[in-house]
């Protein structure tokens, strides 16, 4: 059975940042992961994560100003030399914290520019980003979002994924595939899963409609946890979704579906 992650920017939310970490161990939760780590000192985080034994698995690049509501800069062409220097502090952060992952957000198209212009800039930033995460023993993941919850996301489906992972041409880039994204988008998320499963190498779940725990919804957990494993998939899956209630009350799941 694959391992199980807390996303604690969705996840013990009722809590300090730094106080999630233990709240997640006590859950029984192994791994964490979460947006971003920068507004912490990486050593403050560490000790966290030792405090509680617990693994770090993922978090973002740097994905331009979040309260504002950009959702990543790796497609935006004036943003170049912005996202470089967000991978240069997220190798940083990684070589602190342990994690060996981390994920490029494309982020929302900018508007009057072509798809060429758009694609070959996104593009260019995955190769340089794959080529220096490399180098440092890291590898990096791009993430494929649904155009309900972020309008405009550049990147939406796995096939568009898929060929721009070959464009880029790095054996040091690979897909992170949030089940509950990709049930909007296109479903078929068994299939999708065993005939992707060498270039997926991170998942993340919600329930849809609601984007609340699994067993909320319309998705057949029961079905995709034993897929999952009956297809050898080796990686983390990050519980990334919104707590019907409070996550305590929401966390009997993990129990339904004898995962933890």
């Amino acid at each position: 059975m694959p391992r199980f992650a807390a996303n604690l920017s969705m996840l013990f939310t009722e809590q300090d940042f730094l106080a999630r970490f233990k709240a997640a161990a006590d859950a029984g939760f192994t791994g964490v992961e979460y947006l971003f780590p920068y507004d912490y000192p990486a050593t403050e985080i560490r000790q966290q994560l030792d405090a509680h034994g617990l693994t770090q698995v993922l978090f973002n690049l740097p994905a331009g100003d979040w309260g504002q509501g950009e959702r990543g800069i790796a497609c935006h062409p004036d943003r170049v030399a912005q996202l470089r220097a967000g991978v240069d502090q997220a190798i940083e952060y990684a070589q602190v914290l342990g994690n060996t992952q981390i994920n490029c957000l494309a982020g929302i198209r900018p508007q009057g520019l072509d798809e060429q212009t758009v694609r070959a800039t996104f593009v260019d930033n995955l190769r340089y980003a794959a080529e220096r995460l490399k180098a440092a023993g890291l590898r990096l993941v791009m993430e494929m979002i649904n155009t309900r919850d972020i309008p405009g996301f550049y990147l939406n489906t796995t096939a568009q994924a898929l060929e721009i992972q070959a464009e880029v041409g790095s054996d040091n880039l690979f897909l992170q595939y949030d089940i509950y994204h990709m049930q909007i988008m296109e479903g078929d998320l068994a299939r999708t899963l065993q005939a992707n499963l060498a270039l997926i190498n991170h998942v993340q779940l919600a329930d849809n409609p609601g984007r609340n725990e699994p067993g909320t919804g319309e998705i057949n957990y029961h079905f995709l946890f034993a897929h999952l494993d009956r297809i050898g998939y080796q990686g983390w899956i990050g519980a990334e979704y919104k707590p019907l209630t409070t996550t305590e009350a929401g966390l009997g799941w993990l129990k339904t579906y004898n995962v933890i």
